[in-house]
Formats: C-alpha cells, sequence, structure tokens
C-alpha cells in the first residue's frame, strides 16, 4: 500500500500553477527527521549523487544517484475517511506496511524490500517532540517504532537494524490510498487463492479481479483471510498490487485527462506524510523526473529473509547472513 506514494509522485511533475499549486503543495505534510536525529545514523555513500542534464534548458538538472526510501503505511490515522476504512483512532497508530525503495544509481532500476510487521528487532531509544526520549526494547515488534515514535522512530530503527541510511520518508495514509486508485479508475490484480476476510472487508474467489480504491485498500489490508493468518502471504498480495498500480499509472494517459489527472495529484499529495527534503510539489516532481526511465518491470519486490521467532511462532527474526547481504546490497 504505502509504496505507491512513490509511483503517485512521478505524476506530480505535471501539475498547474497557479491556485492549483499552491492547493496541492499544501497539501503535504512534513516532518523534520534529519533534525530530529541529527548525525546519529549510518553514514551517507563516500560516492556524491549524480545528476544528468534536463530536457529543458529551464530545468534543473535530474538527480540520478542512488537512494534509500523509507515508505510507511499506517493501520490508524485519524479522520472520519480513514476510520471509516478500517483505521481506527488516531492514538494507537501502526506502521500496517513497510518499504525500503531502493533506487539504483541511474535510476533505470529499483528494489523493493518489504519489512514484515511482526519482526522482532531491538528498537532504539528515539527522541520525541517533547524532548523526552522512548525507551530501548529488545525484541520488540517492529511496527512498534511508529506507534511509540512516529516517523522519526520508525526511520531510526529501520536504519539501526539495516545499517542502511534512508534518503527519504514517505507515508501515506488509509483514505488517500483508495483515493488514489479511485482516481486512476481502479487496479486490476490476479490472486491464487480466494479471499476471505471480514475484518478487512474483502471477499473474493481466485482469479482476476478490477478492485476499486477500498477494495484495494483490502486487498492490502488483508490477512487472517489467507491460508494461516500470515503477514508474509499479505505481503505478497501488497507486492502484487504495487506493481500492478505501477502498470495502471504507465497506461493511464493523464495528460489528456486535466480532471482526472489533478484528481490523482490531489489524492497523492491529500495523502503524503514526508521527510522535509520531500515536502514541495518542487521536490517531488525532481523526484518523479528522476524516475522517468523506470518502468514496471524495472522494479524488484522482495521481502526482509526471515524465519519463525523460536520462542514465538507467530513472529519472526532476521535470517542471518540473509538479511544481513540484502541490505549490504542497498548501501
Amino acid at each position: 500500500m504505502a509504496g505507491l506514494a512513490l509511483a503517485g509522485a512521478l505524476l506530480l511533475g505535471f501539475a498547474a500553477v497557479g491556485w492549483t499549486y499552491w492547493h496541492l503543495n499544501g497539501n503535504i505534510n512534513s516532518v523534520d527527521i534529519e533534525g530530529a536525529l541529527g548525525d546519529d545514523r549510518p553514514a551517507r555513500p563516500a560516492t556524491v549523487p549524480s545528476a544528468s542534464p534536463s530536457a529543458s534548458p529551464s530545468a534543473s538538472p535530474v538527480p540520478t544517484g542512488a537512494l534509500n526510501i523509507l515508505v510507511l503505511g499506517s493501520d490508524s490515522r485519524s479522520g472520519e475517511e480513514n476510520r471509516e476504512l478500517g483505521g481506527g483512532d488516531s492514538g494507537g497508530a501502526r506502521s500496517d506496511t513497510a518499504m525500503v525503495v531502493h533506487l539504483d544509481a541511474g535510476r533505470t532500476a529499483a528494489t523493493v524490500v518489504s519489512i514484515p510487521r511482526d519482526t522482532l528487532v531491538d528498537r532504539p531509544s528515539c527522541p520525541l517532540e517533547s524532548g523526552d526520549s522512548t525507551r530501548e526494547a529488545s525484541n520488540a515488534m517492529f511496527n512498534t517504532a511508529y506507534e511509540l515514535g512516529g516517523p522519526v522512530c520508525a526511520v531510526k530503527t529501520v536504519e539501526s537494524f539495516t545499517g542502511v541510511r534512508m534518503d527519504h520518508y514517505i507515508e501515506i495514509d488509509f483514505s488517500g490510498f483508495a483515493k488514489l486508485v479511485d482516481a486512476l479508475g481502479g487496479v486490476t490484480v490476479t490472486t491464487d487463492v480466494d479471499i476471505d476476510d471480514d475484518k478487512s472487508h474483502l471477499h473474493l474467489d481466485a482469479g482476476t479481479h478490477h478492485l476499486d480504491g477500498t477494495e484495494a485498500l483490502g486487498l492490502a489490508r488483508t490477512r487472517y483471510g489467507l491460508a494461516g493468518g500470515s503477514d508474509l502471504a499479505r505481503i505478497e498480495l501488497q507486492q502484487n498490487l504495487v506493481k500492478a498500480l505501477l502498470e495502471q499509472i504507465a497506461t493511464t494517459d493523464l495528460l489528456t485527462d486535466p480532471p482526472r489527472l489533478y484528481q490523482v495529484a490531489d489524492a497523492v499529495t491529500g495523502s503524503l506524510t514526508t521527510d522535509t527534503g520531500l515536502d514541495s510539489l518542487g521536490e517531488l516532481t525532481g523526484l518523479g523526473r528522476s524516475l522517468g526511465g523506470l518502468a514496471a518491470d524495472d522494479v524488484r519486490t522482495v521481502t526482509m529473509p526471515v524465519d519463525p521467532a523460536p520462542w514465538d511462532p507467530n513472529r519472526v527474526v532476521a535470517r542471518e547472513p540473509d538479511a544481513g547481504d540484502l541490505w549490504e546490497s542497498l548501501r
């Protein structure tokens, strides 16, 4: 679910000027992760990101260096629309979906690594806006980092157990995701198994289906309608949904349909929380322009290698050395 915020950023380069630009720009929420974490983070790569000439002489150069982005979706966000879609109240928000998006140098290939929310990790102490800090915890569920310390703690926790510096942060909420899918005219997906999940309000027979926004959100969230209630099975559905939406975006001619273009851009920006390095249309447009050569077939989706926790079969732990080798390849 959350990984689609990155795909949606591709569309922002077409935003109009004037009131439309002001409105879309004002939609975006941000958090100063860089300021909160300071230098207590993995080092940036030694190589300096390169840039290629832009297509327009008046435009700035397009960045082409490697980039790592933490993309989150929350299982509980404020607002009536999110509650109606299963978000609950805002007090217990957790990262329902977490993906590290790695863009290779040149921005012509990407790897999307899903992190199971049931992964047990050593959660570091994280700074809070109040000036206090969260406590360190061993064998804590990964998604509690967001619940206790918000985006800052989510980023710090990911950096702590991966050793990979997150260059940016993108979060998308429930209602925004559903609106994005609807604005694109729905999305076509194929499932290999029947899905019967009252909690996500989704009931599908195995096969190919064209889903609206609410149904697509149900597919991204479903777990208990799958065999064994597996989070890993849900991740596989999410990864297929990401690819299906990328393909939908690629085949939808938004430039010839300004109302739909605006609807898509409004859905994307209205649902985003980013770090301060991506909190404007200009910055999101720069990211989108840099991904102009990236096709759905160039996106590889993987799940962090895990094993059942020896002391709790309902939780998982990173499988080593496989997980470490994967993160090393993204540094």
